[in-house]
C-alpha cells in the first residue's frame, strides 16, 4: 500500500483531444511492452518504491505507537498492514530495498500475464461515478470468483486522473493492474483470498514539475529510464466478500474505522468525505483523504462490468490467448479488450421541457448513479449494484467531460 509523493504539480489538461479505440489499442499495447522492459532492474523505480515503503511503515508505526495494541505486536501488525495485504508472506523482509525489490518482481509478472483493456471515457465517467458513492466497508464485499471476469488484467484509462494524496501530493494514475493473492495477517494469524492492485502513474501525464522532469532526465541519462507507466505502489484487497451478509449498522461502523484510521495517519482535522447515494464525475481532481481511489475504481469497474453496465468488446487483433503468459521479452500483435457502455439512455427531459421551453442540447453529460445494496435471497447475501448510468443528450452528440467533448463510438 501506498503512493509515491513526488510532490508533482499539475499543468494544464489538454483540450482539444478525441479517443479512438483502435488506436487506444495499439497505444496500450507498446505501454505494456515498453513498461515491462523498462522496468528490468531498474534502480530508479526501485528506490521510489523503497521511499514509499519506508514512508508508510514510518506512518504506520507512528499510529500503532499511539493504539491499544499491545507493544510487543506493533511492528508485526505495521507490515502485515502493509506487505502482507499485498501479498508478502512472513517472515518479513529486513528492509525497504527487499520488499521493493519483491514489489517489482510482483509488477513484471502482471505485466507478464495480464489481459490489457483500454476503457472509452462514456464508460471510464460510469466508473467513476460508481466510485464516488462507495464507503470503504463496500468494498470488502468483493469476492474475486464472482466479481472479476479477468483474473489478471491491466486496464489503461482514457487520460490520467489527478489524485491528490496524502499530504498534498499529486499523482497522474494512468492505469491499475491486478492479479489474485493470499494475504496475510496478523492478530490472529489468518490467510485470504485478495487482490494485489497496482497503480500506475503516467511519466510523461500532465503533472510535471521540475523535480519530476529532472528526475526522468536523470534516469534516461544512467542508461535505465523510467518506463512510460510508473508503478505508484501496490494494494492488497480482500475479496472472498467478507462483508455481503454484514448489516448496514456493521458497514456504517467498518467504515467509520477506516476513516478513522487513515485521519490519525493524514494527521489533518477531521474531513466529512461520506459519499452521497448518487455519483457524479465532472473530470476533476479526485481529493484522496481516505487514500482509498483505487479500491474504489477498481471495485466499480468490476461490479459494472458483471452487472452489465459496461461491457468487454472482442479483442482488437491476433495474439496470446486470454490468460495465457508471454514469454519475456518477446512482443504479439495487439490483444487488447475495449470497455465500453452497454446502455447509453437519450436525453431526458427537464424541469424546463415539462414547462414548455424547449432546449437544443449539442452534447451528451453527466454520469449519474444511485447505489443500492440488493439482498440475493438464494445466497443470503447483500450485492452492491448501481442504477444508471444516466446520460443526458442527443445518442448522435459527442460526449463532454468537463471541459473536454469526446467522439464516443
Amino acid at each position: 500500500m501506498g503512493r509515491a509523493s513526488r510532490g508533482k504539480k499539475q499543468r494544464d489538461r489538454d483540450t482539444a483531444g478525441t479517443w479512438n479505440a483502435a488506436k487506444a489499442a495499439r497505444t496500450a499495447h507498446q505501454a505494456r511492452a515498453d513498461t515491462e522492459r523498462l522496468l528490468q532492474d531498474n534502480p530508479w523505480v526501485r528506490a521510489m518504491l523503497a521511499s514509499n515503503i519506508s514512508n508508510r511503515m514510518a506512518e504506520l508505526r507512528a499510529v500503532l505507537g499511539h493504539s491499544d495494541v499491545p507493544e510487543q505486536h506493533r511492528e508485526n501488525l505495521a507490515f502485515a498492514m502493509m506487505i502482507g495485504k499485498q501479498g508478502w508472506k512472513p517472515p518479513w523482509p529486513p528492509g525497504p530495498a527487499q520488499a521493493a525489490r519483491w514489489q517489482t518482481q510482483q509488477i513484471l509478472q502482471l505485466l507478464d500475464r495480464a489481459e490489457v483493456l483500454v476503457i472509452s471515457p462514456a464508460a471510464h465517467a460510469a466508473v467513476m461515478a460508481a466510485a464516488s458513492t462507495l464507503e470503504p466497508a463496500d468494498v470488502a464485499t468483493l469476492d474475486k470468483d464472482r466479481d472479476i471476469l479477468i483474473p489478471t488484467g491491466v486496464l489503461i484509462l482514457p487520460e490520467p486522473v489527478i489524485v491528490e494524496n496524502r499530504g498534498g501530493s499529486l499523482s497522474d494514475i494512468r492505469a491499475f493492474g491486478w492479479q489474485p493473492i493470499t494475504q496475510h495477517q496478523v492478530l490472529p494469524d489468518a490467510q485470504y483470498p485478495g487482490v494485489q492492485l497496482t497503480c500506475f502513474m503516467d511519466r510523461d501525464g500532465p503533472v510535471q514539475p521540475e523535480s519530476w522532469r529532472m528526475a526522468v532526465a536523470q534516469a534516461r541519462a544512467t542508461g535505465s529510464p523510467l518506463p512510460p507507466l510508473v508503478p505508484d505502489g501496490i494494494y492488497g484487497m480482500r475479496a472472498d466478500s467478507a462483508l455481503s451478509t454484514a448489516s448496514s449498522e456493521q458497514h456504517a461502523a467498518l467504515s467509520e474505522e477506516h476513516r478513522g484510521l487513515n485521519r490519525a495517519l493524514n494527521q489533518v482535522a477531521e474531513y466529512n468525505a461520506v459519499p452521497p447515494e448518487e455519483g457524479q464525475w465532472d473530470g476533476g481532481r479526485i481529493v484522496d483523504v481516505y487514500d482509498d481511489f483505487a479500491f474504489r475504481y477498481a471495485f466499480a469497474f468490476w461490479r459494472l462490468a458483471t452487472q452489465g453496465i459496461t461491457v468487454l468488446a472482442a479483442p482488437t487483433g491476433s495474439g496470446t490467448p486470454t490468460y495465457e503468459a508471454r514469454p519475456r521479452g518477446t512482443l504479439s500483435e495487439p490483444n487488447v479488450r475495449v470497455i465500453r457502455l452497454a446502455h447509453q439512455i437519450p436525453a431526458q427531459r427537464s424541469a424546463e421541457d415539462e414547462g414548455g421551453t424547449s432546449r437544443a442540447y449539442h452534447h451528451r453529460w453527466t454520469v449519474r448513479m444511485h447505489k443500492v445494496r440488493q439482498w440475493y435471497p438464494s445466497t443470503q447475501e447483500h450485492r452492491m449494484i448501481w442504477r444508471g448510468p444516466y446520460i443526458k443528450g442527443p445518442a448522435d452528440a459527442p460526449f463532454m467531460i468537463a471541459e473536454k467533448a469526446y467522439a464516443v463510438d
